[in-house]
């Protein structure tokens, strides 16, 4: 893993200590001697994380970490606070600041990498989102990260096998989530991947259990990969930690626990989560739309493009046969004449659902443009192609079309052309010129009909 790291403090030796380490693990190392220089940097320059000082002249590490918190351009940057402060007051004023962690001086050097190594794959998981989902409107909330409250209440899930540990912990989220205690680690599995939650708490001292174990099963089911895990240890459990961070857990605490500290990295937690999850909506809203017709829902034509060469070629190599219908509305314009084109719109949406209801799962439905439409069957002979067809004609003629709540009825019928590659296709674009042929022949011999292409 590469990546570059600014480290910022005033002291020039402590500033060397840090640089050295990183350079040794391969990392590109850049630094600054103040606040203002480290605004300066990130504004211009690409950084992956920042290992921040907080007693620093003019401004100090907590006002840095706050601007770089509210300027969207670098809230998705990583801060770790470097600090000989160790109160947790001093955490809970770094978290709230937008901080990720805090390492405190002298700098343990495992503790050091393994942290850094766990917040920049964190972060290029959230770049690629980033990337995909840039042009979304959704991309505006980024700021939010760095509100000092949860929209709504959160679900946290504990796993502890304590009743006192569980009621304080309970207790102290009580005004940002409501928790789930469980003393079972496995059934604290299930119930996490049946249920929907924002953040499981890991007790590091189950009995009879490895909580590593949990953490790692956790993040190998598809379930549960991408809820935040945030474990709970004892003071000098530093191996425990170095490994649950390399597991992929997101964050620890260290007992006793701080209510306002716990409270504080929960929701830290909990909101870059949610983040994450607007992320990955808009990338998936992105996805249907690229591939969807936004009138009927169907695949669109690019989609069909692509897909309809995949399954031509799958076809193919097995030997199997595949059949293409391409199907029109008769007489389409003369709606959109008589009754407009909203009224035109509806009757393509009822075609659409009669279309969907008419095919098999197997079959790949899309809207081709206008009032055209294409079905690829794939493992289908000609002649059950055929059947399917007319199952369709049947379903577009026997039944009225309404336009809108109240509106008018009116009959519409369809025609359709139907080709297989068993007539001696080679390729997706001739076997698709095929079945347009025979939808040509079917419209010319009087419409409201199926025709085969000849073999």
């Amino acid at each position: 893993m590469t990546a570059r790291i600014l480290v910022v403090d005033d002291i020039p030796a402590n500033v060397k200590v840090l640089e050295a380490r990183l350079i040794a693990e391969y990392f590109d190392v850049l630094t600054a001697s103040d606040g203002y220089m480290a605004l300066s940097i990130c504004e211009q320059t690409q950084v992956d994380l920042i290992l921040l000082d907080v007693m620093m002249p003019g401004i100090d590490g907590f006002e840095v970490c706050e601007r770089l918190k509210a300027n969207t351009r670098t809230a998705h940057i990583p801060v770790v606070m470097v600090t000989a402060l160790d109160q947790p007051s001093d955490r809970v004023r770094g978290l709230k600041a937008g901080a990720d962690d805090f390492l405190t001086k002298p700098v343990n050097d495992l503790q050091l990498v393994s942290r850094v190594k766990s917040l920049l794959r964190l972060k290029t998981l959230s770049d690629e989102l980033r990337v995909r989902a840039q042009k979304s409107p959704e991309m505006d909330e980024l700021g939010r990260l760095t509100e000092g409250r949860v929209e709504e209440a959160a679900q946290v899930l504990l796993v502890d096998p304590r009743a006192s540990s569980q009621e304080r912990i309970i207790k102290a989220l009580k005004p940002v989530a409501e928790v789930t205690a469980m003393p079972d680690p496995q059934a604290a599995l299930f119930e996490a991947a049946e249920s929907s939650y924002d953040l499981v708490i890991v007790s590091g001292n189950l009995e009879d259990y490895d909580p590593l174990r949990l953490c790692s099963q956790l993040r190998s089911l598809e379930r549960t990969r991408f809820i935040p895990l945030l474990i709970i240890t004892e003071q000098g459990e530093e191996d425990l930690i170095i490994r649950a961070l390399d597991l992929g857990v997101n964050d620890y605490i260290v007992r006793p626990l701080d209510p306002n500290e716990l409270v504080a990295r929960t929701v830290t937690q909990i909101r870059r989560k949610r983040y994450n999850d607007r992320l990955r909506s808009s990338v998936q809203q992105s996805f249907e739309l690229a591939v969807t017709d936004p009138l009927t829902g169907l695949a669109n034509r690019r989609y069909l493009e692509t897909h309809f060469k995949i399954l031509f070629a799958r076809a193919a190599a097995r030997g199997r046969p595949l059949s293409i219908c391409v199907t029109d509305i008769d007489r389409f314009k003369s709606v959109n004449d008589t009754y407009g084109h909203d009224a035109g719109d509806e009757v393509i949406k009822e075609f659409a659902a009669r279309i969907r209801a008419s095919v098999r799962g197997a079959d790949l439905a899309c809207r081709y443009g206008g009032e055209e439409f294409v079905v690829i069957m794939p493992d289908t002979p000609p002649e059950q192609a055929a059947l399917i067809a007319e199952r369709l004609r049947k379903a577009i003629e026997d039944r009225e079309f309404v336009l809108g709540a109240g509106g008018p009825r009116i009959s519409m019928t369809a025609s359709m052309g139907i080709a297989s590659n068993l007539a001696g296709a080679e390729t997706p674009e001739q076997l698709l010129k095929q079945a347009d042929l025979a939808l040509y022949q079917a419209k010319n011999s009087g419409r409201n009909r199926v025709v085969a292409a000849a073999a």
